[in-house]
Protein backbone atom coordinates (compact mmCIF):
# COMPACT_ATOMS: atom_id res chain seq x y z
CA UNK A 1 0.00 0.00 0.00
CA UNK A 2 0.98 3.34 -0.33
CA UNK A 3 1.92 5.16 2.54
CA UNK A 4 -0.50 8.04 3.53
CA UNK A 5 -0.90 10.92 6.17
CA UNK A 6 -0.29 10.12 9.41
CA UNK A 7 -3.61 12.11 10.32
CA UNK A 8 -5.57 10.81 7.89
CA UNK A 9 -5.18 7.24 9.26
CA UNK A 10 -5.66 8.48 12.65
CA UNK A 11 -8.51 10.41 11.60
CA UNK A 12 -10.55 7.12 10.39
CA UNK A 13 -8.72 4.30 12.77
CA UNK A 14 -9.62 6.85 15.91
CA UNK A 15 -13.44 5.82 15.32
CA UNK A 16 -12.91 1.68 14.45
CA UNK A 17 -14.82 0.51 17.17
CA UNK A 18 -12.70 -3.04 17.82
CA UNK A 19 -13.47 -6.06 16.44
CA UNK A 20 -14.30 -9.49 18.50
CA UNK A 21 -11.67 -11.62 19.87
CA UNK A 22 -10.09 -14.61 18.32
CA UNK A 23 -12.85 -17.15 19.19
CA UNK A 24 -15.24 -15.14 20.23
CA UNK A 25 -18.91 -15.17 18.63
CA UNK A 26 -20.86 -12.28 18.94
CA UNK A 27 -24.57 -12.24 18.36
CA UNK A 28 -26.55 -10.77 15.57
CA UNK A 29 -28.27 -8.02 18.19
CA UNK A 30 -25.27 -6.65 19.08
CA UNK A 31 -24.43 -5.08 15.81
CA UNK A 32 -23.60 -1.69 14.87
CA UNK A 33 -23.47 0.40 12.05
CA UNK A 34 -19.75 1.09 11.35
CA UNK A 35 -20.01 3.06 7.69
CA UNK A 36 -22.98 4.55 5.49
CA UNK A 37 -22.84 5.80 2.35
CA UNK A 38 -23.95 5.84 -1.04
CA UNK A 39 -22.27 3.47 -3.96
CA UNK A 40 -23.35 4.85 -7.48
CA UNK A 41 -23.08 3.84 -11.28
CA UNK A 42 -21.90 0.04 -10.38
CA UNK A 43 -20.59 -1.44 -13.23
CA UNK A 44 -20.58 -4.96 -13.44
CA UNK A 45 -18.53 -7.28 -15.32
CA UNK A 46 -19.13 -11.16 -14.85
CA UNK A 47 -17.22 -14.06 -15.28
CA UNK A 48 -17.91 -17.76 -15.22
CA UNK A 49 -14.47 -19.31 -13.29
CA UNK A 50 -13.77 -22.96 -12.33
CA UNK A 51 -14.84 -23.28 -8.68
CA UNK A 52 -11.45 -24.79 -7.87
CA UNK A 53 -10.23 -20.97 -8.61
CA UNK A 54 -12.02 -19.66 -5.76
CA UNK A 55 -12.06 -22.78 -3.83
CA UNK A 56 -8.51 -20.98 -1.72
CA UNK A 57 -10.33 -18.18 -1.21
CA UNK A 58 -13.97 -19.45 0.51
CA UNK A 59 -13.70 -18.35 4.39
CA UNK A 60 -14.16 -21.25 6.78
CA UNK A 61 -17.87 -21.05 7.60
CA UNK A 62 -18.79 -20.90 4.37
CA UNK A 63 -19.27 -22.51 0.60
CA UNK A 64 -19.20 -21.51 -2.59
CA UNK A 65 -22.65 -20.53 -3.86
CA UNK A 66 -22.82 -22.02 -7.19
CA UNK A 67 -25.74 -20.87 -10.15
CA UNK A 68 -26.44 -23.96 -12.10
CA UNK A 69 -23.39 -25.27 -10.90
CA UNK A 70 -20.98 -22.59 -12.03
CA UNK A 71 -19.13 -20.48 -9.74
CA UNK A 72 -19.13 -16.56 -10.63
CA UNK A 73 -16.11 -13.91 -10.24
CA UNK A 74 -17.33 -9.94 -10.46
CA UNK A 75 -15.08 -6.85 -11.79
CA UNK A 76 -16.95 -4.41 -9.99
CA UNK A 77 -16.34 -0.48 -10.19
CA UNK A 78 -18.08 2.21 -8.51
CA UNK A 79 -18.61 5.61 -6.73
CA UNK A 80 -18.37 5.82 -3.12
CA UNK A 81 -20.19 8.88 -2.13
CA UNK A 82 -21.43 10.41 0.90
CA UNK A 83 -19.22 8.76 2.94
CA UNK A 84 -20.06 8.51 6.98
CA UNK A 85 -18.02 6.65 9.50
CA UNK A 86 -19.37 6.32 12.76
CA UNK A 87 -22.20 8.53 11.21
CA UNK A 88 -19.65 11.17 10.68
CA UNK A 89 -17.80 12.56 7.46
CA UNK A 90 -14.05 12.51 7.39
CA UNK A 91 -12.60 15.37 5.50
CA UNK A 92 -11.18 13.94 2.05
CA UNK A 93 -12.86 10.82 2.80
CA UNK A 94 -16.08 11.26 1.76
CA UNK A 95 -16.44 10.76 -2.12
CA UNK A 96 -14.09 8.41 -3.70
CA UNK A 97 -13.65 5.46 -6.23
CA UNK A 98 -13.38 1.70 -5.84
CA UNK A 99 -12.71 -1.48 -8.05
CA UNK A 100 -12.76 -4.24 -6.34
CA UNK A 101 -12.87 -8.45 -7.57
CA UNK A 102 -15.29 -10.42 -5.78
CA UNK A 103 -17.07 -13.86 -5.82
CA UNK A 104 -20.13 -14.89 -3.85
CA UNK A 105 -20.48 -17.75 -1.21
CA UNK A 106 -23.24 -18.60 1.28
CA UNK A 107 -23.52 -19.30 4.81
CA UNK A 108 -25.93 -22.13 5.68
CA UNK A 109 -28.38 -21.15 8.39
CA UNK A 110 -30.70 -24.30 9.18
CA UNK A 111 -32.85 -24.09 6.64
CA UNK A 112 -31.80 -20.83 5.34
CA UNK A 113 -28.19 -19.70 4.24
CA UNK A 114 -26.92 -16.16 4.25
CA UNK A 115 -25.72 -15.06 0.60
CA UNK A 116 -22.56 -12.96 0.37
CA UNK A 117 -19.91 -11.75 -1.39
CA UNK A 118 -15.67 -12.31 -0.84
CA UNK A 119 -13.35 -10.03 -2.01
CA UNK A 120 -10.20 -11.29 -3.52
CA UNK A 121 -8.99 -7.76 -3.48
CA UNK A 122 -10.12 -4.12 -3.74
CA UNK A 123 -8.33 -0.82 -5.21
CA UNK A 124 -8.78 2.85 -3.75
CA UNK A 125 -7.70 6.10 -3.70
CA UNK A 126 -7.33 6.82 -0.61
CA UNK A 127 -3.90 4.91 1.66
CA UNK A 128 -5.98 5.60 4.83
CA UNK A 129 -8.85 3.86 3.79
CA UNK A 130 -6.95 0.70 2.58
CA UNK A 131 -5.04 1.03 5.84
CA UNK A 132 -8.50 1.15 8.06
CA UNK A 133 -10.32 -1.62 5.85
CA UNK A 134 -7.21 -3.74 6.11
CA UNK A 135 -7.04 -3.49 9.89
CA UNK A 136 -10.83 -3.95 10.90
CA UNK A 137 -11.63 -6.25 8.12
CA UNK A 138 -8.47 -7.92 7.03
CA UNK A 139 -9.45 -7.03 3.53
CA UNK A 140 -7.14 -7.02 0.61
CA UNK A 141 -7.20 -3.41 0.22
CA UNK A 142 -4.67 -1.58 -1.97
CA UNK A 143 -4.43 2.42 -2.79
CA UNK A 144 -3.66 4.12 -5.95
CA UNK A 145 -4.67 7.60 -7.85
CA UNK A 146 -8.13 6.92 -9.17
CA UNK A 147 -10.86 8.98 -11.30
CA UNK A 148 -13.96 8.29 -12.97
CA UNK A 149 -16.38 9.69 -15.58
CA UNK A 150 -19.89 9.30 -15.47
CA UNK A 151 -21.88 10.93 -18.68
CA UNK A 152 -25.38 10.64 -20.39
CA UNK A 153 -28.63 8.78 -20.15
CA UNK A 154 -28.37 5.58 -19.89
CA UNK A 155 -25.04 6.39 -18.70
CA UNK A 156 -21.78 5.54 -19.95
CA UNK A 157 -19.15 5.22 -17.19
CA UNK A 158 -15.44 4.82 -17.18
CA UNK A 159 -13.10 4.23 -14.04
CA UNK A 160 -9.53 4.77 -14.39
CA UNK A 161 -6.48 3.79 -11.95
CA UNK A 162 -2.87 4.82 -12.12
CA UNK A 163 -0.27 2.10 -11.76
CA UNK A 164 2.44 4.13 -11.53
CA UNK A 165 3.08 4.09 -15.30
CA UNK A 166 -0.34 4.18 -17.05
CA UNK A 167 -3.64 4.67 -16.36
CA UNK A 168 -5.79 1.43 -16.24
CA UNK A 169 -8.84 2.04 -16.94
CA UNK A 170 -12.80 -0.35 -16.98
CA UNK A 171 -16.20 0.99 -18.86
CA UNK A 172 -19.44 0.90 -20.30
CA UNK A 173 -22.50 2.25 -21.96
CA UNK A 174 -25.57 1.60 -20.25
CA UNK A 175 -28.47 0.14 -22.85
CA UNK A 176 -32.36 0.32 -22.60
CA UNK A 177 -34.36 1.26 -19.65
CA UNK A 178 -33.30 0.48 -16.29
CA UNK A 179 -35.60 -1.82 -14.30
CA UNK A 180 -35.33 -4.25 -11.19
CA UNK A 181 -33.82 -8.14 -11.70
CA UNK A 182 -36.62 -10.52 -11.63
CA UNK A 183 -36.63 -12.57 -8.16
CA UNK A 184 -33.93 -15.21 -8.80
CA UNK A 185 -32.48 -14.03 -12.13
CA UNK A 186 -28.72 -13.57 -12.88
CA UNK A 187 -28.88 -9.78 -12.17
CA UNK A 188 -30.50 -10.36 -8.43
CA UNK A 189 -27.88 -13.01 -7.96
CA UNK A 190 -25.09 -10.83 -8.64
CA UNK A 191 -26.91 -7.74 -7.24
CA UNK A 192 -28.44 -8.80 -4.20
CA UNK A 193 -26.19 -9.98 -0.99
CA UNK A 194 -27.09 -9.00 2.41
CA UNK A 195 -23.47 -10.21 4.00
CA UNK A 196 -19.45 -10.35 3.64
CA UNK A 197 -17.45 -12.80 4.90
CA UNK A 198 -13.57 -12.21 5.45
CA UNK A 199 -10.86 -15.14 6.40
CA UNK A 200 -8.64 -13.71 9.13
CA UNK A 201 -5.13 -14.07 9.52
CA UNK A 202 -5.47 -16.85 12.10
CA UNK A 203 -7.35 -19.22 9.50
CA UNK A 204 -10.77 -17.55 11.23
CA UNK A 205 -14.36 -15.41 9.31
CA UNK A 206 -15.56 -12.63 10.01
CA UNK A 207 -19.22 -11.78 9.10
CA UNK A 208 -20.88 -8.31 8.58
CA UNK A 209 -23.90 -7.29 7.22
CA UNK A 210 -24.72 -4.88 4.36
CA UNK A 211 -28.23 -2.94 3.83
CA UNK A 212 -29.22 -1.46 0.72
CA UNK A 213 -32.91 -1.79 -0.99
CA UNK A 214 -32.34 -3.56 -4.37
CA UNK A 215 -31.01 -2.16 -7.25
CA UNK A 216 -32.33 -0.80 -10.90
CA UNK A 217 -30.09 -2.14 -14.08
CA UNK A 218 -29.02 -1.59 -17.26
CA UNK A 219 -27.82 -3.89 -19.77
CA UNK A 220 -23.99 -2.91 -20.34
CA UNK A 221 -22.34 -2.89 -23.73
CA UNK A 222 -19.21 -1.65 -25.42
CA UNK A 223 -17.53 -2.56 -22.35
CA UNK A 224 -14.07 -2.33 -22.26
CA UNK A 225 -11.14 -3.11 -20.14
CA UNK A 226 -7.76 -1.95 -20.84
CA UNK A 227 -6.18 -3.00 -17.44
CA UNK A 228 -3.17 -5.82 -16.43
CA UNK A 229 -5.36 -7.67 -14.74
CA UNK A 230 -2.58 -9.76 -14.17
CA UNK A 231 -0.73 -7.25 -12.37
CA UNK A 232 -3.60 -6.52 -10.52
CA UNK A 233 -4.79 -9.74 -9.46
CA UNK A 234 -2.25 -12.62 -10.77
CA UNK A 235 -1.66 -14.54 -13.94
CA UNK A 236 -4.82 -17.36 -12.86
CA UNK A 237 -7.42 -14.61 -12.13
CA UNK A 238 -6.52 -13.01 -15.11
CA UNK A 239 -6.18 -15.56 -17.31
CA UNK A 240 -10.25 -16.54 -17.16
CA UNK A 241 -11.08 -12.73 -17.41
CA UNK A 242 -10.78 -12.73 -20.94
CA UNK A 243 -14.06 -11.24 -21.82
CA UNK A 244 -17.07 -10.80 -19.16
CA UNK A 245 -19.96 -13.75 -20.16
CA UNK A 246 -22.69 -10.62 -18.70
CA UNK A 247 -22.46 -7.17 -18.01
CA UNK A 248 -24.62 -4.39 -16.26
CA UNK A 249 -24.73 -1.09 -14.73
CA UNK A 250 -26.53 -1.16 -11.27
CA UNK A 251 -28.12 2.53 -10.41
CA UNK A 252 -27.04 2.12 -6.69
CA UNK A 253 -28.34 3.37 -3.26
CA UNK A 254 -27.33 4.19 -0.16
CA UNK A 255 -25.86 1.45 1.80
CA UNK A 256 -24.50 0.76 5.57
CA UNK A 257 -21.89 -1.61 6.40
CA UNK A 258 -22.08 -3.12 9.95
CA UNK A 259 -18.58 -3.43 11.94
CA UNK A 260 -17.06 -6.84 11.59
CA UNK A 261 -18.32 -9.86 13.86
CA UNK A 262 -16.16 -12.81 14.45
CA UNK A 263 -18.02 -16.55 14.03
CA UNK A 264 -15.84 -18.75 13.67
Amino acid sequence: MVGGRSSDRDALTGMAMPMSSPGAVTRPSTRRRFLSAEWRNLLMLNYVVPPSLLVPYVPRGTELDLRDGQAWLSLVAFQFLRTRVLGVPVPLHVNFEEVNLRFYVRRPMGREARRAVVFVRELVPRPAIAAVARTLYNEAYESAPMKSQVTGQPPHVRYSWFTGTAWDSVEGQAIGEASLPDEGSHEASITEHNWGYTKQRDGGTVEYRVEHPRWQVWRAEQVRVNANLERLYGRLFASEMIAPVTAFVAEGSQVTVSRPVRIC
